[in-house]
Order: structure tokens, then C-alpha cells, then sequence
């Protein structure tokens, strides 16, 4: 079977179309009994319906029609997307991706060698700012919006609010990001609200560390720049001597205490102290309530009455787990369907971040990215999926947000990793489908954006900058001038959008997808000829009222033609008769029924087959 890239108004046809509900409320599976965790193709995991497709978009790229692109050009050569650039088309346009919410990512106010002193906001020191934009998690004022994003910088924060409402009028939910471990060295309130006191403000700076500190401190010590940081390349930035007085010297975001962090270290930031006195065998001090958690409970309870849905929390397993456990509750008595997702790497740690910390999602990077990513590159095998469902995420599943591109990621098309944005189909695919997880998907991913060139403090690294001024190409030809309606694309990006949007208004409607069982059948398929178990992977998803089968050839160049068999017991699972006639209605590809799974799998490709009772 050729994989087909049908128009998006083909979707409805066939699929079980449900009301897509963006609750985060937990909805448990109308099915008789758990599956026997002795069986071990699937797991005895509960299903809830956690499905939410989450959009996330540079907000200072996203909406920037600029084209010029100099490397380590001003915001006046290269332009800067704005919050009113994100309007109601573009909004619609999202919507119409099959998104649930959207992550507007860098809202906060930052670091930045963009002068806004005319605006009361002080200029930051080159020596401590990365690029010429600067780094969005190198927070300057927790209170504040980042300047560059509004039209009238004096109304950025009803700018801010109206995009929320925006957003929500459009029948989407708000996102944004929560740097809880590090701020910039430039930290400065100028925004909090009458009463509020400033981070650091009361800290007892002749003492390396205390309970109450709001910084850990290195008395007696000054700041020294990093040897060799030329943060603009062949130009000069404000302030940039190598002087930055920082006396004392404070301990680096990433858990350095030295006086001298290296270049590679996260240098232009300071280490939030929430009571662990890392330098003592990392005692803990948490009673009485350490201030720097009652300030941050502050924070975010702001941000939550600005009507945010949701906070994205960056580096969430530097900042201890007790921490979690008693804001996210606190939170949740302000509003009980805010989310949390927490930016995770530690599989070891996941289960405690999830049932002790109260974490509603967390990253799946190190293990079900890595495996697609090695897939997708000609390196790996379909065991590394195996893996993640039988061991790393067992139980938990549902709380996994699965991704093939964020900020921090490489392009897919990018020489840097797969170099073909075609490679995604199935890898997208079983992101989408594997679990009853969110997914979650960048903008430009789905036009194949490369991420070609060198951007100043960025480079030639297969990523989109978050540290420069800079336009998107590919993501410019979707937005087509301020249409959003895909205009300037070529045919074959057309094709790839197409899919993400069919596989994405799939999983949002679909029930076995949003709440089904997981069964694998690699085991069941492995002695076929032409079932090559390293490249194919196939597994069912179902409930009572929907039976999906799922199968995706992750092969660059190779057509496989296997006899998918569906063992007795997988049929029994599912409910259905194993002396019975089905037939197979492919959904994602929208190809009429078959009455046998003898199946032509072309390249890079993904099907997903509904499963029917013959009439």
C-alpha cells in the first residue's frame, strides 16, 4: 500500500469522531478488565485520556516577516515577531493543525543587548548575555514580559494579556515557561506587584549559604567573565570589557561554584537557592518553608490569574522534587486544570517527579526521542520503542509528552540529523499514537524547516536560534506574508503538512488513540519473511467502541510487503472473534477497506487501520 498524502478535507471520512475535549481531567476506559500484565506485549497500565497536541512557537520568530537574516544582526535589521502577530489567522491556522494548546515559548522578560533604557528597563552587560536577542532562560524580571515582543513596549503586558485572550477565543489553551532554577545575572524586578520583595533583596551575602537565600554565594570572591566569550563575534556589544562586576560571586545556573564558570558553562545565569546547601552534602533545609519557594509560589500564582493554562518547567530536575510536591498543589487550589510539564532527562527519577512532585507530563527525551531520533538516522532498531513502553515508562505512560523537535532539539531536515523532513512520518506517527500521552509539535516542523546557516551566537548547529534576532524561511512560506494559509510552500511541503495534519486531527479525535489499550506485535509478526523487525513496528490501540492497527517502516529506502498477523489473543483482548471476517479501513492515508492486512509498505511511511467487523 503507497502511502497516499490525501487533502486535509478528507480527514472526516471514516474516523470515529469524538468532541475533543482538553480537559486534563483524567477519563478511565469504559473496558471490562485490566490486561494481564503476564502478557508481555502490553503492560496492565489503566489508560486515561491525557491527549493533549501542544503547539509550541517561538514567539520572537514566529510571527517575523523579516528576511534579511544577517548574523548577529540588530532587531532592526532582522525584524522580531511581535504578540499581535500571533492573531486570530494564525491562531485558526493552529487550530486547524489539530492543536489543543499552544506553548508560547520566551514570554518572560530576559536578558537582551537590545537597548530599552528609554522604557525604564536598565541595559544588560554583553559579558553575560548570550547573542544579540539573549538566551529567553535567562530570566530578568519573573514579572515581567520580554519587551521585544510588543508593538507599544509601555502596553507589553495588555499586549501579553490580549494574546491569552486571543487564544482562548479561539478555542486553544496558554502555555508559557517557568525557569524555576537559574535567573540572569542582571536579575532585576522593575515589574513586581506593590509589596513584592526582589529576589535577593534580603539575602545575607557574607554567607556562602542559608536557608532563607535567595542565591548561594562565594564570599570574598568577584565574577570572572569566561576566558575567550566573544558574545557578537566580530562586533561589540554593550558594555562588553570583560569587566561585569559581580561581587560576590554567586553560584552558575548549572550547579557551579566557582568564582571563573567556563564558556560552556551556563555562565550568563545565577542558581536559585531552595534550601539545599549543595556544597554540605547537599543537606536539605526545607522546614520552615524556604522563602525562595514561597516567592516562586508567588510567581507562578500571577502568572495563573493572567488566565495561563499551563506552565512548561525548564530544568525541573535541578529543582528538588519537595519543591513540587508542595507548589504544584498550591497551584491547583487556584485553578485545579492548570498543567504542569516538567523538562526531564533523568528516566530513573521519572516516576517520583510524576506521584511525589504532582507533575502532569514530563519530557520523553532520553528515551523515546533518542530511539526515533537513531531510527531516523540509520542507527538504531524498533527495540528502543520496546523499551520505552516495557521498561522506562511503564505505568505511567500517559504522563509522557513525546516530541521530535523543541527549542533545544535539532531540525529533522537538518544535515545535523536526518537531512530528509520525510524521515518524520513514522517516527511522528508513533509519538502521536504509541500512548494516550500529549504529543507535541514545533512550528516549522511541519514544512521542514532545515535550519540552514550560521545566525550569529547560534552557528551552524542544525537549530533554530533562540539567542538571535532571525526569520524562519520555511516557516515564512507557511505564513505566506500573514495569511498563515500555507501560500509559498512548495508541493512536497504541501504533502508534509498535509500529514501532520491528518495525523494530528486523528489523535485528537480518535478514542482508541486519546484513550485505547496498547498492544505490540513484533512478536507476533517476527517470523514473516518480510517483516524486518529492526525497521517495522506495529502495534494495536483500542477500546470498546474503536480497534486501531498501527504500522509504521522506518526504513529510508526499502518496500516491505509482510502478512500482518493479529494473534488470537490480541483478538481476544480487543473483543473480537477470531473466526470473523474484518476489514481494514486505513484512516491516516484515507485508502478504501481491505479485507486483508497483505500490505505494501513504502519507505518512511506510517498506516493506521481501523478494524471492523465484515457486513
Amino acid at each position: 500500500m503507497k502511502l497516499l498524502l490525501l487533502p486535509v478535507a478528507a480527514l472526516s471520512v471514516g474516523l470515529a469522531l469524538l468532541s475533543p475535549s482538553f480537559s486534563t481531567a483524567p477519563t478511565p476506559v469504559p473496558v471490562a478488565d485490566l490486561l494481564p500484565s503476564s502478557d508481555p506485549n502490553t503492560t496492565d497500565e489503566q489508560p486515561q485520556d491525557h491527549k493533549l497536541v501542544i503547539y509550541q512557537l517561538m514567539t520572537r520568530l514566529f510571527g517575523n516577516k523579516t528576511t534579511v537574516n544577517k548574523p548577529y544582526g540588530t532587531l532592526q535589521e532582522n525584524g522580531v515577531g511581535k504578540f499581535n502577530d500571533i492573531n486570530n489567522t494564525a491562531l485558526q491556522a493552529i487550530r486547524k493543525m489539530g492543536a489543543s494548546h499552544v506553548w508560547f515559548t520566551g514570554v518572560l522578560e530576559h536578558a537582551t543587548m537590545t537597548d530599552y533604557t528609554k522604557h525604564g528597563i536598565a541595559l544588560d552587560d554583553a559579558d553575560v548575555v548570550k547573542g544579540r536577542a539573549g538566551s529567553p532562560y535567562a530570566i530578568k524580571d519573573y514579572y515581567d514580559v520580554d519587551p521585544d515582543l510588543a508593538v507599544n513596549v509601555k502596553n507589553r503586558m495588555q499586549e501579553f494579556e490580549a494574546l491569552v485572550k486571543r487564544t482562548h477565543d479561539n478555542n486553544l489553551k496558554v502555555i508559557i515557561d517557568f525557569i524555576p532554577n537559574h535567573v540572569a545575572r542582571t536579575y532585576k524586578s522593575d515589574a513586581r506587584p506593590k509589596g513584592v520583595v526582589d529576589l535577593g533583596e534580603k539575602d545575607e551575602k557574607t554567607k556562602a549559604f542559608l536557608p532563607n537565600n535567595n542565591f548561594y554565594y562565594l564570599p570574598g570572591k568577584s565574577f570572572v567573565v569566561p576566558a575567550g566569550y566573544n558574545p557578537l563575534g566580530p562586533l561589540t556589544g554593550p558594555r562588553e570589557d570583560k569587566k561585569f562586576q559581580e561581587v560576590p560571586a554567586k553560584a552558575t545556573g548549572n550547579d557551579v561554584f566557582s568564582e571563573a564558570p567556563k564558556v560552556d558553562d551556563w555562565f550568563e545565569t545565577i542558581k536559585l537557592n531552595y534550601g539545599v546547601d549543595y556544597q554540605n552534602g547537599r543537606a536539605k533545609h526545607f522546614t520552615p518553608t524556604p522563602d525562595t519557594w514561597l516567592k516562586m509560589r508567588d510567581i507562578l500564582i500571577f502568572w495563573t490569574r493572567k488566565n495561563v493554562d499551563g506552565f512548561r518547567c525548564d530544568m525541573a530536575e535541578m529543582v528538588p522534587v519537595e519543591f513540587w510536591a508542595w507548589v504544584i498543589p498550591e497551584l491547583k487550589k487556584v485553578n485545579p486544570n492548570l498543567i504542569f510539564i516538567g523538562e526531564a532527562y533523568d528516566a530513573k527519577t521519572y516516576r517520583m517527579y510524576i506521584e511525589q512532585g504532582h507533575f502532569d507530563y514530563l519530557y520523553d527525551k532520553v528515551g523515546l526521542y533518542d530511539g526515533l531520533r537513531r531510527l531516523m538516522r540509520g542507527e538504531g532498531t524498533t527495540d528502543d520503542i520496546t523499551n520505552v513502553w516495557r521498561e522506562e515508562s511503564r505505568g505511567f505512560s500517559g504522563h509522557m509528552l513525546r516530541f521530535l523537535e523543541n527549542h533545544d532539539e535539532q531540525r529533522i531536515a537538518s544535515k545535523d540529523f536526518a537531512g530528509n523532513p520525510r524521515a518524520a512520518i513514522p517516527a511522528m506517527t508513533v509519538s502521536a499514537t504509541l500512548a494516550t500521552g500529549p504529543v507535541m509539535l514545533y512550528f516549522g516542523q511541519d514544512v521542514g524547516e532545515p535550519a540552514h546557516g550560521s545566525e550569529g551566537f547560534s552557528g551552524e548547529d542544525g537549530r533554530t536560534t533562540i539567542f538571535d534576532y532571525w526569520g524562519v524561511p520555511e516557516h515564512q512560506k507557511w505564513m505566506n506574508g500573514g495569511k498563515f494559509d500555507g501560500g509559498k510552500l512548495s508541493t512536497e511541503q504541501k504533502q508534509l503538512q498535509d500529514f501532520y495534519v491528518r495525523l494530528l486531527t486523528l489523535s485528537s479525535q480518535s478514542e482508541a488513540i486519546r484513550r485505547g489499550r496498547f498492544y505490540e506485535l513484533q512478536e507476533a509478526n517476527n517470523l514473516d519473511a518480510q517483516y524486518n523487525q529492526r525497521q517495522l513496528y506495529t502495534y494495536l490501540r483500542f477500546t470498546d467502541k474503536q480497534r486501531l492497527l498501527i504500522v509504521a517502516n522506518f526504513s529510508p529506502d526499502k518496500i516491505y510487503r509482510p502478512t500482518i498477523r493479529l494473534p488470537k489473543e490480541a483478538l481476544q483482548l480487543m473483543g473480537l472473534d477470531a473466526s470473523q471476517f474484518y476489514t481494514y479501513t486505513e484512516l491516516l492515508n484515507q485508502a478504501p477497506p481491505v479485507e486483508t492486512l497483505n500490505l505494501t509498505l513504502a519507505p518512511q511511511s506510517a498506516y493506521i487501520f481501523e478494524i471492523k467487523p465484515k457486513k
